[in-house]
């Protein structure tokens, strides 16, 4: 891990797009200011963008760059294999497809109780340190959405993992759902150092609401962003922070904070305290975006989507959400309605949400 230069990590599910594609110029750009900064970790997996992520890295990064300048994460995902002999053959693709010959850290992705039992029947671990032995990976660990009780049966049973990546910030410290605190000291009790992913949940801390985003700017410090980052980088422990940057600006924000980072003091954290009661009580839908639940869905509902609007309209309860709901992402055959509560979607979402039931609740607020 000597690699690392310093705690904060571009995290490549949210790259600047062109319609369908990665805008790859702007995301060249975003690669060469991140590294004149300082900063070296980034982090990718196969299913991010369809498949998009890691080939933009490679015509962004790794066909430009040398190897020892900056350290690559990827992840096995289990929607990728479905035996053992699978597990070599996907990674030699994504190996292909970063245009690198070995990866800095491999995460098992989002593990959880159930896919638990498919990586060990598949014997995933063991393959993962078999390729490290190799010099095919550098570290081994695993990024988890469930509760804490699991990522400590994982732990205890596979010592070795070296890295463990958890879904932190001060919105989902306590919650009864996600439990960041309970995960993080769990690692720590296991003496495991953290990545953090979600920082800023999805863009969630960054687009609030207006009584709440007031509390923030009452200290006349800096952005939104910057008091959700700070907050989870200023723990023990943890070993770097990703944020998922989609444009410059942003980039731009996020590394002036974080050349010369520097912890939430008592009155930022008193703020976030207060911002965090705002949330509770605005009674948003805590979707972070991922679209995990897209890809699976046999109607092709755009979930995250519908729920966003659905925030919207709780935050400004004006018509601008209603004529994005029903011009923009409910398409025919696709609509909050048309959901066949199949439960796919419930099953895969790391932040544990009871989608069905939601959809009922955006059919019943748009389609009067």
């Amino acid at each position: 891990m000597e690699k690392i230069k310093r705690n904060f990590g571009f995290g490549c599910m949210r790259l600047p797009m062109q319609g369908e594609e990665v805008d790859l110029a702007q995301t060249k750009q975003m690669v060469d200011e991140f590294l004149a900064q300082g900063f070296n970790y980034f982090d990718t997996a196969h299913g991010y963008i369809g498949g998009r992520s890691e080939t933009a890295l490679r015509t962004c990064l790794t066909s430009r760059y040398p190897r020892e300048s900056y350290v690559l994460t990827d992840k096995l995902s289990g929607g990728f294999f479905e035996t053992e002999a699978d597990i070599r053959p996907f990674f030699a693709r994504q190996l292909a497809a970063c245009g690198v010959d070995y990866f800095d850290f491999y995460l098992m992705h989002s593990q959880n109780a159930e896919n638990f039992q498919q990586f060990k029947a598949c014997r995933a671990y063991e393959t993962a340190f078999d390729l490290k032995a190799e010099g095919k990976i550098r570290h081994v660990g695993l990024s988890f959405h469930d509760r804490a009780e699991v990522l400590d049966r994982i732990l205890t049973e596979y010592p070795q993992i070296e890295v463990v990546q958890i879904q932190f910030n001060y919105l989902d410290y306590d919650d009864i759902a996600v439990q960041s605190r309970k995960c993080y000291e769990v690692c720590r009790r296991h003496n495991k150092p953290v990545l953090v992913m979600e920082p800023v949940k999805g863009g969630n801390l960054v687009n609030l609401p207006k009584d709440a985003a007031a509390v923030l700017e009452s200290l006349h410090g800096g952005s939104p962003a910057s008091y959700a980052i700070r907050f989870a980088a200023g723990f023990p422990g943890i070993m770097m922070v990703l944020s998922g940057m989609s444009n410059m600006q942003q980039m731009q924000d996020n590394l002036s904070f974080m050349r010369d980072f520097q912890p939430l003091n008592d009155t930022e954290r008193a703020a976030v305290s207060k911002v965090v009661e705002i949330f509770r009580k605005q009674n948003l839908i805590p979707c972070t975006a991922c679209r995990y639940c897209v890809d699976g869905c046999p109607q092709q509902i755009a979930i995250p989507d519908l729920f966003a609007i659905m925030n919207t309209k709780n935050i400004h309860h004006d018509w601008n959400a209603d004529y994005y709901y029903e011009d923009v992402h409910a398409r025919p055959g696709s609509r909050a309605s048309d959901c066949i509560r199949c439960g796919r979607c419930e099953q895969i979402c790391p932040q544990h949400l009871p989608i069905r039931k939601l959809l009922q609740d955006v059919a019943k607020e748009f389609e009067k």
